[in-house]
């Protein structure tokens, strides 16, 4: 029922088409008492009778209440799957819609092909429950009263002996719909981990055949596949007993109607013509129970898939901005103050962390592995939210900006570099919508990306594929530094720009660099001595605390740990050396 009333609001939102879907399957349900008065009149009239003369009139009737009974059913048909269409629509627009406002730790917990079974396979379980559900158990009811209605108007006796498997119908109804649950839930799970294996192999394809891994891969997909038919055979094993289990109620039912209306006959209380209209009648009262019982089904796989719908429009969202907000313009000066950050209660990452960086400065963030240099960053745009001291952009805190603001202000080049599965224009307009064929080439010329760009088979408007997988890492790198040059910020984040590329590509890339990095305050993570050692300040952080800051020349002659970096593999010359 929970599952209901969340999607209601979306039939809500097209009247015209509810209606006209449940019109046509109402008025298609009326039509079912025709025929059974007709197969009376014939027997009755036609045959004990002998008025041969009615027969063709009747047959007309027949005829006539199948054809517009199909051509309702047809109306129903098309009006309910633009219906069922849109619901889908707007349910699916604003799940994504919600995913997209959802904070970047929700992410972090969970698999992509969950994510996407959710979205595309659940929604459609959902709404399923609600348009079929109302139309189906509807018409199935309306049916089932309307030919229980005609029956006792034929024979009370014989039709309370027509009715009398129903209590046994509901009853089964009622055992299976308590345990079915749990069914259906561990089968849309098992579907969710296989997309997730699914989506994980297909985008690291390469890394599987580089490790050799097909052997491996492969049996863990088997593994996933076999939990889906497992779990599908449970939901299964349970419908076969039920469903068979309803219809041979339904067949006694056909018998206490034959044994009955026998007698009934045989004593002269009913007719033979009413009898046969019976056993017509029958067909239409247990065929509805046995589409309430696949109704059942469909709500129970609605339900489960519902729950884990709802689950995701019920995370919250990224904290909304404080009424009132106004979005100035930033030069970039950036200060924090005593910054505190944990990913959980128990797993301190940052700790009293301050800095200040000047508007156009550059500062270079260096360390081992797991200091917080990246953390740092995120805290800086929000990804995360910190958990104690400030951050001020222009003396201004971080909450005190409209975060669509900030993050237009913000430009993040990393390490992996993401293009999407478009052209290169399309993939250069996240940084700028509007921009125009010059600006991307201007752009491309100072990322030093315009004579690959130049080469390719469309030039801009060249594919390059999922996740840039027809460029190399140097081209991706530089069309990604085209990109947050066309958005022109004044804030730039570097996480590892170059640790990816050979020399001569990172030549190319830290020239980019260098007119990205013109008159922006820039944030610079890295490894590499070429892109550390002109930074206005150069902080080392080592568990999550900043132990030494000053600029390259003083922190080498100083001895600490950036000297000890430098001499180790931490921060490395062009060549790829030692620093001496």
């Amino acid at each position: 029922m929970r599952v209901f009333l969340r999607v209601l609001p979306y039939v809500r939102r097209y009247p015209a088409l509810a209606a006209a879907t449940l019109g046509c399957a109402v008025l298609s349900t009326l039509m079912v008492v025709i025929f059974p008065a007709v197969t009376r009149r014939i027997v009755d009239d036609v045959i004990r009778g002998g008025r041969p003369e009615l027969l063709v009139p009747l047959l007309a009737v027949g005829l006539g209440a199948f054809f517009f009974q199909e051509l309702l059913d047809c109306l129903r048909i098309v009006f309910n799957n633009h219906f069922e269409q849109k619901v889908i629509r707007d349910l699916r627009d604003e799940l994504y819609g919600h995913i997209q406002k959802l904070p970047l730790p929700w992410f972090d917990s969970r698999a992509t092909g969950d994510i996407m079974t959710r979205l595309i396979e659940d929604v459609t379980s959902v709404e399923r429950v609600l348009i079929d559900g109302i139309e189906l158990g509807t018409v199935a009811v309306l049916q089932i009263l309307v030919v229980s209605g005609l029956m006792f108007a034929y024979s009370p006796p014989l039709a309370a002996a027509a009715l009398a498997p129903i209590p046994l119908l509901a009853a089964g109804a009622f055992a299976y719909t308590l345990t079915a649950r749990s069914r259906y839930k561990l089968q849309r799970k098992s579907v969710s981990a296989l997309n997730s294996i699914l989506h994980d192999n297909i985008a690291g394809i390469r890394q599987i055949k580089t490790y050799t891994g097909e052997v491996r891969e492969q049996a863990r997909f088997d593994a996933a596949s076999n939990a889906v038919r497992m779990a599908t055979l449970v939901v299964m094993r349970a419908w076969a007993i039920y469903s068979p289990g309803m219809a041979f109620v339904g067949s006694c039912g056909m018998l206490l109607i034959a044994g009955f209306g026998a007698r009934e006959v045989l004593g002269g209380r009913i007719d033979v013509g009413v009898l046969v209209a019976f056993f017509v009648l029958a067909r239409f009262l247990y065929e509805p129970v046995g589409r309430l019982h696949h109704l059942n089904q469909i709500f129970q796989a609605g339900r489960a898939a519902g729950d884990r719908v709802f689950e995701i429009m019920d995370a919250p969202t990224e904290e909304p901005d404080a009424p009132g907000l106004v979005a100035k313009p930033v030069a970039g000066a950036v200060e924090y103050r005593d910054v505190s950050f944990s990913y959980s209660a128990d797993i301190p990452v940052l700790a009293g962390v301050s800095l200040a960086a000047r508007a156009g400065e550059t500062v270079a963030l260096v360390g081992p592995t797991g200091a917080g240099k990246s953390t740092l960053v995120n805290l800086l745009v929000r990804f995360y939210e910190l958990t104690g001291g400030g951050i001020l952009i222009d003396g201004v805190p971080l909450r005190e900006i409209p975060r669509r603001h900030l993050r237009e202000n913000i430009a993040v080049v990393t390490q992996e570099s993401f293009l999407f599965n478009g052209t290169t224009a399309e993939n250069l307009r996240v940084g700028k919508p509007d921009a125009t064929d010059d600006e991307m080439w201007r752009a491309l010329e100072a990322a030093n990306a315009s004579d690959f760009v130049r080469r390719l088979p469309a030039g801009l408007h060249s594919p390059v594929g999922e996740r840039g997988i027809r460029l190399s890492v140097g081209e991706k790198q530089r069309v990604s530094i085209a990109r947050a040059l066309l958005k022109n910020p004044p804030i730039l984040i570097l996480d590892e720009a170059t640790a990816s590329v050979d020399t001569a590509t990172e030549a190319l890339i830290q020239q980019a660099l260098d007119r990205l990095m013109e008159h922006r305050t820039s944030f610079v993570i890295a490894h590499r001595l070429s892109t550390v050692r002109h930074a206005t300040q150069i902080l080392v952080l080592e568990r999550g605390r900043i132990v030494e800051r000053g600029t390259h020349d003083e922190l080498a002659a100083r001895g600490g740990l950036y000297a000890k970096l430098c001499k180790s593999s931490f921060i490395l010359h062009p060549e790829g050396g030692g620093a001496p």
